[in-house]
């Protein structure tokens, strides 16, 4: 075998294993934001979503997405990973059917798996943003209406060939394909919820509601940033020493950066330097250096992740005075920096860094045309998924009911949704307010008379 072709596959399938792995950073730092009486419930989803990706990008996504077929989708290779491999690893002599990846030489399974895996990541973001209040099965069937239609939809206009690339658009590994569109997906969810019961008051007032367990958020931080170590770099499917070396360092820049950027706007804003807010600074200097990580230089991706870890504390304050629910800001990191990452491109590229692909941006005498594409697709995208997400949460309100009852919100859905509890050695706190408190202050009926009337 070409020793080339080996050391691709080998380098790729390792960089897919790491961001699987993100999956377990995920989880860990979406419970840690989620009061205790949720965690499970957060955990079960963080595990269930890849599975269900898993079947849906098999089964139709992969093809949608990088299928041959029209401008909008892939309309070959459907209904199952099938079609020739042109691989030089398997000697494969024909196009195939999945012709947007042959400018990689490993072998089909080798691509699916590295692009399964990034699919899995743009359902997980999702879970984070509607936790405390979302129905189990809603929440499954949701993520399997992304990985057939929404995610491998944009995905072929960036990545399959599609055209938003025929456009002039660059998302190296998947500011926009993936994090924005979790990200508008999880929008859309929290805004079809609504709140959690208690959130906000009628006044403005915003009432806080603390993770239960911030070493827990750390240490998936820690997993994710790792993680990142393979979804930017990897991204070049191939062991380019040079690349993936550049590649590894401005991801690296852009995460410290935010980290501090993050630090100082919560510690000028807010009073303090809030941890949360310092963890989602790194994360959203990662997602920020997604899109131009192997276009710009180290000093921009410095700036990019400055800019990123200030941006993520704006817009978690934002949202909230929006009054939009989410509580690990997931919309703030995945969204914003995932607009911000993608317009950086347009800013930031020099031809210099990586020679016949994005040229260069504004910032280096490039004009405004790669911009201008950059602002297309975040425009196109954000408009198809928001959308269809809207009518997706719409279709499985209507059908099955999204969010769980009152009552079960205030217990926690760990018991509701799942019946057991992640830490039940320990003697559950009090709520500050019952299920009969909640239902008397809607109604206007004092507590006493909602318990009375429970009974009967």
């Amino acid at each position: 075998m070409d020793p080339k072709v080996m050391a691709d596959t080998l380098w790729t399938l390792i960089t897919a294993m790491l961001v699987f792995w993100m999956n377990a950073g995920f989880a860990t730092v979406e419970a840690g934001f989620q009061p205790s009486k949720n965690c499970v419930n957060i955990l079960s989803k963080n595990f269930v979503v890849f599975a269900v990706m898993s079947i849906a990008y098999w089964f139709l996504g992969f093809g949608v997405m990088f299928g041959d077929g029209t401008p909008w989708y892939g309309m070959q290779g459907l209904f199952g990973l099938h079609g020739a491999d042109n691989s030089p690893a398997t000697g494969g002599a024909y196009k195939g059917v999945y012709g947007s990846l042959n400018w990689t030489g490993v072998p089909l399974l080798a691509k699916f798996f590295f692009q399964l895996v990034f699919a899995g990541t743009a359902a997980t973001i999702v879970s984070g943003s509607v936790g405390g209040r979302i129905k189990y099965l809603s929440f499954i069937l949701f993520s399997f209406i992304m990985g057939i239609l929404i995610y491998p939809v944009v995905g072929h206009w960036i990545w399959g060939g599609g055209w938003l690339a025929k456009a002039g658009m660059w998302d190296f590994a998947g500011s926009t394909v993936v994090h924005s569109v979790g990200g508008w997906a999880a929008l859309a969810g929290a805004m079809m919820l609504g709140p959690r019961f208690g959130k906000y008051g009628p006044n403005g007032q915003i009432t806080p509601t603390p993770g239960h367990n911030l070493s827990l958020a750390t240490i998936g931080t820690f997993i994710l940033w790792l993680g990142w170590f393979g979804f930017n770099p990897g991204s070049t499917m191939a062991a380019d020493p040079g690349a993936i070396s550049r590649i590894c360092v401005t991801t690296n820049s852009a995460a410290v950066t935010g980290i501090l950027g993050a630090t100082a706007a919560s510690w000028f804003l807010l009073g303090k330097p809030d941890l949360g807010m310092t963890l989602n600074g790194c994360l959203a200097g990662l997602v920020a250096i997604t899109a131009p990580c192997a276009f710009v230089s180290v000093e921009s991706s410095l700036i990019i992740g400055l800019v990123a870890g200030v941006l993520v504390v704006l817009a978690v304050i934002a949202f909230d005075r929006m009054r939009v629910d989410d509580p690990v800001g997931a919309t703030a990191v995945h969204l914003v920096n995932g607009i911000w990452g993608t317009l950086a491109v347009g800013l930031f590229a020099q031809e210099v860094v990586n020679p016949n692909t994005t040229g260069s941006g504004l910032f280096f005498g490039g004009g405004t045309k790669l911009l201008s594409a950059q602002a297309t697709g975040v425009f196109a995208v954000g408009l198809f998924t928001f959308l269809i997400s809207v009518l997706a949460w719409a279709l499985l309100k209507v059908v099955l009911g999204i969010r769980v009852p009152l009552q079960e919100e205030i217990g926690g859905l760990d018991v509701g949704e799942h019946g057991n509890s992640a830490y039940p050695e320990f003697v559950t706190r009090k709520p500050a307010y019952s299920y009969a408190t909640a239902m008397a202050r809607s109604s206007g009926l004092t507590a006493e008379t909602v318990q009375e009337g429970s009974k009967r």
